[in-house]
């Protein structure tokens, strides 16, 4: 790498050329840094196994905090049912837990297939009275990432920009006839709703064909 360094550095071959290791992406990293740790925990087990004469260990505790650090959503979504393959490569007769912690939705959505009722639980952080306490959520599959960040697990009203949501609340609010005193001037009449909705809205939005609906209905 420099004349100061004569370390040898591992290489990994990209599409685009061969680059030393530590040149490589804040993600890129991450998972290498994984794919050895996992290798070198299970060769030290081997090795110790032998040393001592007895049976290698057949229990894993594995913890990872931010599952999706530094990971492009593609990984995000395969990452778990990665190192569980791997895992399970390494040493097909283990017991393994997990305990992953994650603020990705595209994490949550790739378990689904992998969850099982029996063994696995879903907890959620949370803060109260300046109490972090942890509560199991019942486990439900929610279909896609949309469904994750509305669900109590994200507790989020919609998936989109906090202006989007808010001027679509105001056109329900206008549709249900409710006091429009409670939101800012420009979202008060029907107007002015209409124009932050195409604003802000994709011409696809599956809320625009209701709204059009109702608001020709109006005139």
């Amino acid at each position: 790498m420099s004349l100061d360094d004569i370390r040898g550095i591992p290489t990994i071959e990209l599409p685009y050329e061969t680059i030393p290791v530590t040149e490589a992406s804040a993600g890129i990293q991450r998972i290498l840094s994984l794919a050895y740790m996992l290798v070198w925990m299970q060769s030290e087990n081997l090795i110790t196994a032998q040393l001592f004469g007895r049976i290698p260990a057949r229990q894993l505790i594995f913890l990872m905090d931010e599952t999706e650090a530094h990971l492009h959503p593609r990984w995000q979504r395969s990452i778990l049912p990665a190192i569980l393959t791997v895992l399970k490569e390494l040493e097909p007769i283990i017991d393994i837990q997990l305990f992953i912690t994650t603020h990705s939705p595209l994490v949550l959505a790739s378990v689904e297939p992998l969850f099982d009722q029996e063994k696995d639980k879903l907890f959620l952080f949370e803060l109260n009275d300046n109490q972090v306490t942890l509560n199991e959520i019942t486990w439900a599959k929610q279909g896609d990432v949309i469904g994750w960040l509305t669900s109590e697990v994200f507790g989020l009203k919609q998936a989109r920009s906090q202006e989007a949501e808010q001027a679509i609340e105001a056109a329900q609010a206008w549709m249900r006839k409710d006091d429009m005193t409670q939101f800012p001037e420009n979202l008060r009449t029907k107007e002015k709703i209409h124009q932050q909705l195409l604003k802000l809205l994709p011409g696809h939005d599956p809320f625009f064909p209701r709204w059009i609906v109702r608001m020709e209905a109006d005139d």
